[in-house]
């Protein structure tokens, strides 16, 4: 399995000290956290895509780009990458890019995003989404396969005889996981390809990712990709923790209370109850996060977002600090345990790469 965090880029308030940083700060400070994902052996940094306040990663391949030549075997994801507001061509071209730069560690997660005003700033209707969803992915699974292709859509002009450059490191093109919070269609369109689904796992109670993934590995096998156990699953997760459980609840109850997406609410506890999120000791957050195997089945990739809500960049590392000493080790071994020699490994460039047929 992989292990990861991922960063939405919030800027927000610290209500306990009523600063906000600067967006110059706060995107310094998500470089900061992705070498110290590194540092403490965590194998993957995603981040979000974002064009509104209070979010400053609008370009996620800058970001990544410069986290790729100061790390050395950190996996690049996003978080979301915009499949519907951002051109197909685009995508091709700058992950691609990001792929070479990065010696392949490289992967993307396409979303529709959240963020209803985003559309009409990039020209497209918000009633679209699913359907600019399926028909960009359709273009860039293409772009990132065909040497040369012609294409005719609904959304944007033709492409005629069009080759993308650079063409995928070693042609191969970056995995891609299908991300959604919401959306059976999104769950159908990874298992046709045979690509990752990552469910969020944040928001809502267990039982409707449940539904999402029981779909996506049905639909997986359905498509000849392999068993339902074979599909590649990933996974967010939010967590809190200090060494002492009452410790970790008093001093993350002013940031949840005023979190700008849960922020003024339900209480804490009842949130914890009916959602993935933990508060409390590494030995709950290593519990809890167990129990998603008995939930979800084995699966291949663990993110923890764990810098949102105005959490000051010390507090983050120290949090950084536990999950890599305390908490992702127990968690190797024991998602490790019992596991089917069936369950495919996480995908990795040099893996896929690996897989490809051998040239006659």
């Amino acid at each position: 399995m992989q292990f990861g965090v991922f960063s939405v880029g919030d800027v927000t308030m610290d209500p306990t000290t009523g600063r906000t940083p600067t967006e110059s700060e706060r995107i310094k400070a998500m470089v900061t956290i992705a070498l110290k994902a590194e540092e403490v052996g965590l194998d993957v940094f995603a981040t979000g895509e974002h064009h509104n306040p209070p979010f400053v990663p609008s370009s996620p391949t800058t970001m990544l780009g410069y986290i790729a030549a100061r790390t050395e075997r950190l996996i690049l994801s996003t978080s979301t990458t915009l499949i519907t507001t951002n051109d197909p061509v685009k995508i091709a071209e700058d992950y691609a890019m990001l792929q070479h730069l990065a010696d392949g560690r490289v992967d993307l997660m396409l979303g529709r995003g959240n963020t209803g005003p985003v559309y009409p700033w990039f020209g497209q209707d918000i009633r679209q989404g699913i359907p600019l969803a399926i028909e960009n992915y359709a273009l860039l699974h293409r772009l990132w396969r065909e040497d040369v292709v012609d294409w005719e859509g609904r959304f944007r002009t033709p492409l005629q005889g069009f080759t993308s450059t650079p063409r995928p490191l070693d042609g191969v093109p970056p995995f891609v996981w299908h991300g959604s919070i919401r959306s059976p269609e999104i769950a159908e369109q990874a298992a046709y390809y045979g690509d990752g689904f990552f469910a969020n796992n944040i928001f809502w109670p267990k039982d409707h990712f449940i539904k999402l993934i029981t779909l996506y590995r049905q639909r997986y096998a359905h498509y000849g990709h392999g068993t339902p156990e074979q599909a590649i699953v990933g996974l967010g997760g939010q967590v809190f923790m200090r060494k002492n459980s009452q410790d970790a609840v008093r001093e993350f109850r002013p940031y949840f209370d005023n979190a700008p997406v849960y922020g003024h609410g339900p209480a804490l506890e009842d949130f914890m109850a009916e959602t993935p999120l933990t508060v409390g000791s590494p030995q709950q957050v290593i519990d809890r996060t167990l129990t998603f195997r008995e939930y979800f089945g084995d699966y291949q990739r663990q993110l923890f977002l764990m810098d949102h809500a105005g959490l000051p960049l010390k507090t983050v590392l120290e949090q950084l600090d536990l999950l890599g000493e305390e908490v992702v080790p127990v968690l190797r071994r024991e998602f490790a345990k019992d596991r089917p020699d069936s369950v495919p490994d996480a995908p990795t460039h040099a893996s896929r790469t690996a897989a490809q047929p051998s040239a006659v």
